[in-house]
């Protein structure tokens, strides 16, 4: 069985963002050269996620919307969190989202259904911050 490590970073312009990072995914699976096994991908901070969905600028809106309901970044007194940081809406949002995703190889392709995509979401930005992917398989 062979295994892959890669560490890619992020560092978004702004506090949240979602983005598309199925392509850099991809590549890593081709440098891995393994055709069967499993990938997991996940952020390597806690106000981070990545996730599976569809890659659709409206849908990406309605999850703003929803996560901004459900933990609002401010004011930002209404966390206990918050003293000497402001990020609690962050760690919070990074939970819904979830943390990692697992994806099966298959012939040496990503097997996904119709629509998915893999995404990174940053929700407190403005720095550099790391994803690990690795693979294993043969």
């Amino acid at each position: 069985m062979k295994s892959y490590r890669k560490v890619l970073t992020f560092n978004t312009k702004t506090r949240r963002a979602f983005i598309n990072i199925t392509p850099e995914i991809q590549a890593c699976l081709r440098e891995s050269g393994i055709k069967e096994g499993l990938l997991l991908c996940n952020p390597m901070h806690i106000t981070a996620s990545v996730f599976i969905n569809d890659d659709e600028s409206g849908l990406h809106r309605d999850f703003e919307a929803f996560l901004e309901k459900l933990a609002p970044e401010k004011p930002y007194d209404q966390y206990n969190h918050n003293g000497y940081e402001d990020n609690a809406d962050a760690h919070l949002k990074r939970t819904i989202m979830g943390r990692e995703v697992v994806v099966a190889i298959t012939e040496g392709r990503l097997d996904f259904g119709t629509w998915e995509q893999i995404f990174y979401g940053e929700f407190d930005g403005k720095r550099a911050k790391r994803v690990l992917v690795k693979i294993i398989g043969e």
